[in-house]
Parts: C-alpha cells; structure tokens; sequence
C-alpha cells in the first residue's frame, strides 16, 4: 500500500486502557499456554495499530510541521503516550507474573522479558506529567529548528537548506554561510539554554522519582543498555582518546595541507576537506534513487525486493521543503509491515548516504518484518546503527555511480569521516554524562564544559569566536539527539566501530563480508548486542583490540590512498 493511502485514526485513551485492561485479564486467566498466546498475539495486534496511528502522526507532522491537523494530533500522541506507557507497564507486568512464562521463552526468545524488566524500572505514574512535559519540550526544540530562517546571499534558507553553502569551495562563501547559520544559533540562544535547562531538571527529577541517584542510571534503562554498562562506555571513551584521537589528528592535518591552511583548522575550513571542493552527487534526486536502485539490484535479491518496494509504494519523502523537520529517520509502520524513510537532501554526500544508511535500517526492518513480538524487528539502538553505518560502505561498490568524477574522492572522505566521526560522538556522549551528574550547571557553565571536551576530542579545531556559536564552544546545541535522546549517541560510535570492521571484511572479500551482514542482520532483535556480534563473528567495539586493528588497517589504507590529480 502506498503512503498516502495509509489512514489515520486518532484512537482514544480511554479505548486503548480498556482494551488492554480486558487483555491482562484474560491472561491472569489463561488455563494453557495456548490460551494465553492468543491473549499475547490480541494484544501485540492492539499495540502495533496504537503504533500505527502514532507513527503515522509523527511522519507526517515531520514532513510538514506547519500542517495544523498533524501539529494537533501530534500533541495528542506527546499526552497520550505516557498514559499508554502506564497500561503497557501492566501488561508488562501480568506477562511477566504468567504461568506460562518459561513457554513464552521457549517460543518467542527471552530478549523480550530481559528488556521488560528494563522497562519497569523506567516507569512510574507519579512521572506521567514529567513525561508528558518532556514530549511537549523536545518537541518545541523541533519546531525551533525547523521554523529557521537564515539570510544569507539575498535570500532566506532553512538549517538543512543552507548545508551546501558551509561546505562550498569558496573560502569566503563558506566562512559566511557557517556564519550566518551561526547566527541564527546565536539570535535563538536564549531559548535554546532555557528548553535544555529545563529537560536537564525535568530528568533528573524524574530519576530521582524513581529511587535513583540521577538521570544517568534512567537514562541507561530507558535505551535498553541489557549487555553493557556506564564503565564499558568509559572503557571504549578511553580507546577512542588513545587510538583514534591521534589518528583524526593526522588525517586534519593533511587536510590543512591540501588546503594550504593553518593548523588547528577553523569550523568553516574543517568542513571542506579539498580545495576543488568535497565530493557532490552526479545526480539529481530521481537520479540519486534510481542509482541506489541498480546497487541494490546488484548486492543482493533481498535487497532488491526491498528497494522496489520502498519505491513502488512511496515510502520515502526525501526532498527539503519549508516546514519540514531536519535531519532523517528510518520508522517503522507495524500495520503495513513496511519501513519508511524521511530525509532532507541537499545536493551534498548527506544525500547517497541518506540512499544508504537510511535504507540500511530499513531493509533490516524489512528482512525482520514478521518477527513477533514486534519489538524484536529491531535490536537495541547501537545494534540497529550497524546496519546503517555498513551499508554504506558496502554502497561504496557504486560510487562511481553515485558520484561520477568524485568517486575516488569520496572513498577517501568517508572512510576519513568515519574514523574523524568517532571522536565526536564519544564526545557528545561524555558531555551528557557531565551534565546529567551536574545537573545543577548553568548554560554558561555547560558551554565551558562542552569547549573542554572539543580540546580533548577534536584538537584540530579553533575556538577563537570567529564564527558565532560553533567557535565559542556551544555547538552542541544543534546536536538534536542531546535534547531528544539523551545518551543515544554513543550508539553510532560503537555501531561505527563495528561498521568499519565491515569496512575491512569488504576490502579482502566483498561476498564474505555480505555473508557476515546478514548473519547479523537476520537475527533483527532476538538476542542482545554483543551476543548480535558473536554469532556473526565480528568483534565486540568494547574490546580495546578492536579499536587499535581499525586504526592501524585504516592509517596504512588513507596513508597509501592515490590522491593525484585530486586538489
């Protein structure tokens, strides 16, 4: 079914409570486990519409933040869903007290008890209106950032639409547009410190609610941390300083070179990583799909049905507009057992890689699209993030496809990019933790922190305040995720780990390496992240051998690249 036929329903509360109310109780009730599997089978039909009407409020108020039914219903869904939450929390609980929970097991895997325990400890009705006001901040820090108007050139651009010009060849052109974008940050500041300052105290509110010391411990339940904890995360942090810090080091430097600039680099130089410019599509939009659909013909016969389907039926908006949110997302739509892609292209690189990470999530929502429960379709945050992150070195087949004269130049940046992008998210990661176990620092002192940390985590770049609000150390706040998903980002850095691996699997054999994705891919989210890892036989990112055999392998690989003839 295409997307545009998919209809909507708000469902009331009061009819989600009851129905799931007479659920429980039919389970308390269940004289086998085959009565109560149907009970379980009625209920995860129930939650996947309730799933259903949600997501489908939540694309397209994305796609169109200024349409006044879907800002409406979109409010409904940020009240509802802790009330929801509070019903499922009982079934939760009533599944877990069932006779027939070793039966459950035995069929259906025991991922799904090992997260619901998780689950019990991120909840209580006492937080209700917590975290329904927490829904009603983030989603002003969205609306936000998609009401951007940056001047800039004569004319007025959103935060995705002026991308292209922050990376533009011309050095004036670019210093201008990071400082018009900056600007805008700056103008919007205020409000930006008060969102934040209240979700920090909201949180830690709410955790201490629930008999924790802070945030933090919350924060870990609430993304499902089931197979590592905060001293596993501090182990990786310390491999990333040690190995990969140096390297991203190397790597700018040799940018700074070929840009005949000095060293540490500006934002605004740091972000064009050669003088004839960074790499661009070869295509339009429709160009850029239809290339994505002969690579995807090609890798496999899965992942062209896949790909045909995601065209055929619609199910991907992929053009920036005015009202639309920023960035991209993959969801899925349970009723129609299909996932969707949102995204906002902008003539850059973002654009293949939206083509490729993107629909790296979705076809592994696609491969798993009739697990029941419907919860195990996906794997845990850092686990969903490898299909992503892989696929788009497994897209680098096609680069020539995807970016014509600049495919040998694109290689080189994304493999670089990789390696430089750890750093950063280990740093957004490190800087949460500060706040969330101070939550009693100022804005200002949560800026200081945060230019803290870029000296340790990206020593090749300027805070001398030349650019507005990157240059002054308050960059973060355009870090969506630390306002929407506190401690998700530390997510990709692992996932990215385990995406390079895949990278130097595919440099000694292609087909071995696609072997390994889908043995991981297949399992969607039966077992837990690290036991993920093993059963592909791939190594897990906490161990510090990891991190040092990517660093070495890549180092030679960027150190003997063939750049000539590329400024």
């Amino acid at each position: 079914m295409k997307f545009k036929e998919m209809q909507y329903e708000r469902i009331p509360v009061e009819k989600i409570a009851e129905e799931t109310k007479a659920l429980i109780e039919e389970l308390k009730d269940a004289k086998s486990f085959a009565e109560a599997e149907e009970v379980f089978l009625r209920n995860e039909a129930l939650q996947g519409h309730v799933d259903t009407m949600s997501t489908l409020t939540a694309i397209r108020h994305s796609i169109n933040t200024e349409d006044k039914f879907y800002d409406e219903e979109e409010n409904y869904w940020n009240n509802a869903s802790p009330k929801i939450q509070e019903y499922r929390q009982e079934w939760v609980k009533a599944l877990l007290a069932s006779p027939f929970k070793a039966d459950f097991e035995k069929k259906y895997g025991s991922i799904m008890f090992v997260n619901a325990e998780m689950d019990l400890k991120t909840f209580s009705p006492e937080i209700i209106p917590d975290l329904q006001k927490e829904n009603e901040l983030v989603t002003a820090y969205e609306k936000l950032l998609a009401s951007a108007q940056i001047p800039f050139e004569g004319k007025v651009y959103t935060l995705s639409q002026i991308t292209p010009f922050k990376n533009d060849k011309d050095d004036a052109r670019r210093l201008s547009a990071w400082k018009a974008e900056g600007q805008w940050y700056k103008d919007n500041q205020q409000e930006l410190d008060r969102l934040y300052d209240e979700l920090v105290k909201l949180r830690d509110g709410m955790g201490k609610k629930l008999g924790y010391k802070d945030f933090t411990e919350l924060g870990y339940y609430r993304m499902k941390r089931n197979c590592y904890k905060k001293q596993d995360v501090e182990k990786f942090r310390g491999a990333v300083q040690k190995y990969l810090v140096p390297l991203a080091e190397k790597i700018y430097e040799k940018q700074a070179k070929r840009l005949g600039k000095s060293y540490p680099l500006s934002y605004a130089d740091a972000a064009i990583e050669f003088r004839s410019g960074n790499p661009k599509p070869a295509g339009n939009p429709d160009e850029i799909v239809e290339a994505g659909k002969k690579f995807y013909d090609w890798l496999s016969p899965e992942t062209s049905e896949f790909f045909h389907h995601m065209i055929q039926d619609e199910l991907m908006d992929l053009l920036s507009t005015k009202g639309k949110q920023g960035g991209g997302y993959c969801t899925s739509i349970l009723d129609y057992k299909t996932p969707f892609i949102f995204a906002n292209f902008n003539g850059t690189q973002h654009d293949i890689e939206v083509i490729t990470h993107e629909a790296g999530h979705a076809f592994a929502a696609y491969v798993n699209r009739n697990r029941v429960p419907a919860e195990t379709i996906w794997p845990g945050m850092e686990a969903c993030e490898v299909h992503s992150m892989s696929m788009e070195f497994f897209a680098e087949a096609f680069s020539e496809e995807f970016f014509g004269k600049d495919a040998r130049k694109y290689n080189y940046s994304h493999l670089a990019g990789a390696l430089t992008f750890i750093p950063y998210g280990t740093m957004v990661d490190h800087f949460q933790h500060i706040v969330y176990e101070n939550p009693s620092l100022s804005p200002a002192e949560r800026h200081a922190e945060w230019k803290k940390l870029v000296k340790i985590y990206q020593p090749w770049l300027k805070l001398d305040g030349e650019i507005p609000f990157y240059s002054e150390g308050e960059g973060w706040q355009r870090q969506h995720h630390i306002y929407s998903m506190p401690f998700y980002y530390i997510d990709y850095c692992l996932a990215q780990t385990v995406a390079l691996e895949f990278w130097n699997k595919i440099q000694k054999d292609q087909k071995d390496a696609w072997k390994h994705y889908m043995d991981y891919t297949k399992q969607g989210g039966s077992v837990v992240f690290t036991e993920l890892l093993k059963n592909a036989g791939m190594e897990s990112p906490f161990e510090e051998s990891c991190l040092r055999g990517i660093c070495e392998t890549a180092a030679k690989y960027l150190s003997d690249y063939d750049l000539a003839g590329i400024e």
